[in-house]
């Protein structure tokens, strides 16, 4: 006597909460976290300034992921996750890809036409 409801034919899909929470706080694309960590000792902020709209004040940073925390056990506990390890792995690699290297990929950009060669 059990089974579906003979009315209601699709899984209504109902809007997530979580999806409108982690848009609230823009991350930084991976070229410009890698542009950031790039830079000089000397050119990096060793304290940052006050803001009551961030999570910690914005006193609690991760530059890797560019994210903020409520307080340093939180951020400690973040840097042994496998998601910070990753992406520590990740910027330490190559150069990611960026929106010249899309372009030049669409063939938007400037042609290359090779090596040029000297003419007589």
């Amino acid at each position: 006597m059990g089974g579906k409801c003979p009315s209601r034919k699709v899984k209504k899909r109902r809007f997530s909460h979580k999806t409108a929470r982690r848009s609230k706080f823009l991350l930084k694309a991976d070229d410009a976290v890698y542009e950031e960590l790039q830079k000089p000792d000397g050119e990096m902020k060793s304290t940052l300034p006050l803001d009551e709209d961030l999570p910690g004040m914005g006193q609690y940073y991760c530059l890797h992921c560019d994210r903020y925390f409520a307080n340093v056990t939180v951020r400690d506990e973040h840097f042994k996750t496998k998601r910070h390890k990753k992406r520590v792995k990740q910027m330490m690699g190559p150069a990611p890809h960026t929106q010249l290297d899309a372009e030049l990929a669409a063939g938007m950009g400037a042609p290359d036409n090779g090596l040029k060669l000297m003419s007589m």
